[in-house]
């Protein structure tokens, strides 16, 4: 199964919140209530920086049978840099690894801001 293709943008200093339901080839859902997730962004595809991380493990995702809810605080959301990245997201269950998205992550800029 090749990823598909969805581009993602992130407003700074909001909270974060994404669905994403799948359905196989078959018509059939997916059960991922035993499987972990895990998705990086970055600068470029070969960069070594991490962006930010989501997985199960930091509760940045959580998977119920065949949705999987990508979340980020608004203070996560604050404290990413503004700019267009990379990512990909990928599910494993078992030992096998399957990336099911991948496309551009981009933090718009935050204009209004907490008065100190």
């Amino acid at each position: 199964m090749l990823a598909g293709t969805y581009n993602i943008i992130c407003e700074q200093g909001a909270t974060f919140q994404r669905n994403i339901s799948v359905v196989n080839a078959d018509n059939t859902e997916p059960d991922y209530n035993s499987s972990t997730a895990r998705m990086q962004v970055r600068p470029t595809v070969v960069s070594e920086t991490i962006i930010i991380e989501l997985t199960t493990e930091n509760s940045r995702i959580t998977l119920l049978d065949n949705t999987i809810t990508l979340d980020i605080t608004a203070d996560d959301t604050e404290a990413l840099p503004t700019g267009a990245y990379k990512y990909d997201l990928e599910i494993q269950t078992g030992a096998e690894v399957i990336r099911l998205v991948q496309g551009s992550f981009t933090v718009s800029p935050e204009v209004t801001r907490p008065v100190p």
